[in-house]
């Protein structure tokens, strides 16, 4: 910074508010009627947009790779890689909103012809209804809305290391994918190695793809946990001993994965000594089984009576004490606007009227007026008694 001494630097505010003033003065009466400033605004933050499916590949026996492109053909809103788009599936009479980490990079939704984003989804082991769905029902020619680029979880140079270690597992691989990718196009300039824990090879989702771009900046280490003959590389699970034999001396640490890998990521992390302002923890959703964190055991499987307010409306629909309100609201057919389902973004931000509630301590990202005036995030709030809440009017 250059200082250019006391009088000019220290004077240079009340300049400027004299030029301003003067430009106020000497302005047309007649209004602008281009906004630049706003039409860029609503080209990168479009909110909801109309998406098509081009393409559907089979990538591993249980997972497939969704390709969306835009309806109207433009460009797509561009975002970070690491982030995750949301979208409106139609089920039944319901209309429900899910979360999905993009699998692609960032410059392939800038393409100047077909520009596209991608999900990867894996089936299920039985508590994934929107995940099979996918799977078993989305096809070429359907079409959704969904929101693009939203979370946290993606690499910034003020806060993050140049070498970045990612710990993944299952399908948690899809934003390191997107991360590659972006770095091989020289759109994204860190070193990124990937530990990418899985059963067998036959599970390693999207290989094909990790295997093209390995380079000297993108290094991926396989980890296979079962017993498979034959294979060369590293066996049994990410531990702290590997992440240690892969880190650089200042490395950021990423981790996305099955909700089971966090805990030991957290311990092993610790145990390396890697501080907690290098670590990052992917949102993983709500926890399957809420008593782990503290919900009373005793009133997981009672029902509670939930008064939903809307507006001047009233409804009055079951609640079940293991589940979220949003589970509660989306089983009574009661359209809430969702997000990450992770207690983080507050699209789900709610009134509670009357009544208690358990919030998962390990999903709790209220800002803390929310917390003082009664406000919650209902994907990461559990009843424990008959309840009163708001929710907004679409």
């Amino acid at each position: 910074m250059k200082v250019k001494g006391f009088l000019t630097d220290v004077g240079g505010a009340s300049r400027v508010s004299k030029a301003r003033l003067a430009a106020f003065e000497n302005a047309s009466p007649v209004p602008e009627k281009v906004d630049p400033i706003g039409n860029v605004a609503r080209e990168w933050h479009p909110g909801k947009i109309d998406l098509v499916v081009t393409k559907v590949t089979e990538i591993t026996k249980t997972t497939k790779t969704i390709r969306f492109e835009r309806k109207d053909g433009k460009k797509l809103p561009p975002f970070y890689a690491g982030t995750f788009m949301t979208i409106d599936v139609p089920m039944g009479d319901s209309l429900l909103t899910r979360p999905y980490t993009i699998s692609s990079a960032p410059f392939e939704a800038r393409l100047e012809e077909h520009a596209f984003v991608e999900i990867s989804v894996r089936r299920s082991k039985g508590d994934g209804l929107i995940c099979d769905y996918i799977n078993d029902h989305f096809k070429v020619g359907d079409e959704f809305k969904g929101m693009i680029g939203l979370g946290q979880f993606f690499y910034e140079p003020l806060r993050d290391a140049k070498h970045i270690v990612a710990l993944s597992g299952g399908i948690g691989i899809t934003p390191f994918a997107s991360m590659a990718k972006e770095i091989n196009h020289g759109t994204l300039d860190v070193d990124l190695t990937i530990l990418y824990g899985s059963n067998t090879s036959d599970d390693i989702a999207m290989k094909d793809e990790l295997d093209a771009i390995k380079s000297s900046k993108v290094h991926v280490v396989y980890v296979l946990s079962g017993d498979e003959p034959g294979w060369t590389g590293e066996r049994g699970f990410i531990t702290a001993e590997l992440i240690k034999k892969y880190s650089a001396p200042d490395s950021s640490y990423f981790i996305c994965g099955p909700q089971p890998m966090y805990e030991p990521m957290r311990k092993a992390l610790a145990e390396i000594g890697a501080p907690k302002r290098r670590v990052r923890f992917e949102v993983f959703g709500q926890p399957k089984d809420i008593t782990k964190y503290g919900y009373p055991a005793e009133l997981a499987d009672q029902t509670f009576n939930l008064t939903v307010v809307r507006g001047i409306h009233e409804d009055v629909i079951p609640a079940i004490g293991r589940e979220s309100l949003v589970v509660a609201l989306e089983r009574a057919g009661i359209r809430i606007e969702t997000g990450c389902r992770s207690g983080e973004c507050g699209f789900c931000r709610t009134k509670l009227l009357s009544g208690n509630v358990f919030i998962s301590p390990i999903s709790d990202g209220r800002r803390a007026a929310d917390k003082d005036f009664n406000y919650l995030h209902a994907c990461a709030a559990y009843p424990t008694s008959d309840l009163k809440i708001k929710i907004p009017i679409e």
